[in-house]
């Protein structure tokens, strides 16, 4: 069974760090992470946490003044590519819509670009690098109402 909460800052670090920095000397606590408008939702299969996201209040002067930016998604490696990453991008819509937000914005990986798309961001801009991660695009996704 799996099923979406609203979970701690705190509950994300153990996946961001296995997930989003291994072998690296990055951190994996955010700026923002306890920000009164921040949320995260964890996403658990038969209770056991497997794939976090971060949604963090931004003021990027190249989107919409009612922005957010995701931050930290997540899913442990051995549960990738079964949707999970989608329902939680669909759970966080629905918060976000709630909440008047008109845009959400990421940095993407490369290698994650697809998964993006297929939720309907758009690529803004050119690649930048990331100091030991690598390659990123900016995407941004206008919240429908």
């Amino acid at each position: 069974m799996v099923e979406i909460h609203e979970i701690t800052a705190e509950e994300t670090y153990l996946i961001r760090k296995e997930v989003l920095r291994k072998n690296m000397d990055l951190p994996f606590q955010f700026s923002g992470d306890h920000d009164k408008d921040t949320f995260h939702l964890g996403l658990f299969e038969s209770k056991k946490l497997i794939s976090v996201v971060s949604f963090m209040k931004t003021n990027n002067h190249l989107f919409l003044k009612d922005q957010y930016q995701l931050r930290g998604m997540a899913t442990l490696e051995c549960f990738q590519r079964k949707g999970y990453g989608k329902m939680l991008i669909s759970r966080a819509e629905k918060i976000l819509k709630k909440n008047k937000v008109k845009e959400v914005w990421c940095n993407s990986r490369i290698v994650a670009l697809d998964f993006y798309t297929e939720q309907g961001f758009q690529i803004i801009g050119e690649e930048f690098q990331i100091s030991q991660i690598g390659g990123h695009f900016m995407l941004n996704k206008k919240i429908l109402y």
